[in-house]
């Protein structure tokens, strides 16, 4: 049998959604190597996730790919059918849950196709709804005339444990992925924080 891989992702930012609870289930499924699993924080809607591309580059015939749900892995159904490809490509057994989509061996069967692209169309659909009821929100917030968007993060916002180990960071000791997983955020926000700091 092949490595197992996990890979786990939020749409939004670490003080909003909780990424542990994936991260948990993922080793409940089999991934019980921390650095064997994958995560971030970024929209489902997009294909330049750089956790998830890196995990594609290092998964190798006969390893196993482990998701909680399709909408972890994408909310788009294009996407959806070119990481099917892959999965046939690569000959990778791709598990969503305690669904298993087994092509190390075999070819894809239709059946299984048509039921992992109909959740694609959901999750892409939900997607869709929640972005829609956003928008709407937000026109009418601003008919209220309150103001919309996150503050600005400045240095006094910055994370103590960012401050606690960045110096750790400047000095060569820990990498960007370290200091993120001291942090417990991504490596996307250890950049943003690092350009405060910097400005």
């Amino acid at each position: 049998m092949g490595n197992l891989y996990g890979y786990a992702r939020c749409s939004t930012s670490e003080t909003r959604q909780d990424i542990g609870r994936q991260k948990r289930e993922l080793r409940s499924l089999g991934v019980k190597d921390d650095k064997c699993i994958f995560w971030e924080y970024a929209s489902g809607a997009k294909t330049e996730r750089p956790e998830f591309l890196k995990l594609l580059e290092i998964i190798q015939e006969g390893d196993v790919l482990v998701a909680t749900e399709v909408s972890r892995l994408t909310r788009s159904t294009s996407d959806l059918c070119e990481i099917l490809k892959f999965v046939q490509r690569k000959h990778i057994c791709l598990v969503i849950g305690n669904f298993k989509v087994d092509c190390r061996n075999e070819l894809l069967d239709p059946m299984t196709k048509g039921m992992l692209m109909m959740w694609g169309v959901y999750a892409e659909l939900e997607r869709d709804l929640i972005s829609q009821r956003v928008r709407s929100g937000m026109i009418n917030a601003r008919a209220k005339g309150v103001c919309i968007g996150r503050p600005k993060t400045d240095i006094s916002r910055l994370p103590a444990k960012f401050i606690q180990y960045v110096p750790f960071y400047k000095h060569g000791q820990i990498t960007v992925t370290d200091l993120a997983k001291l942090v417990g955020c991504s490596r996307t926000t250890i950049y943003a924080y690092l350009k405060v700091l910097e400005q």
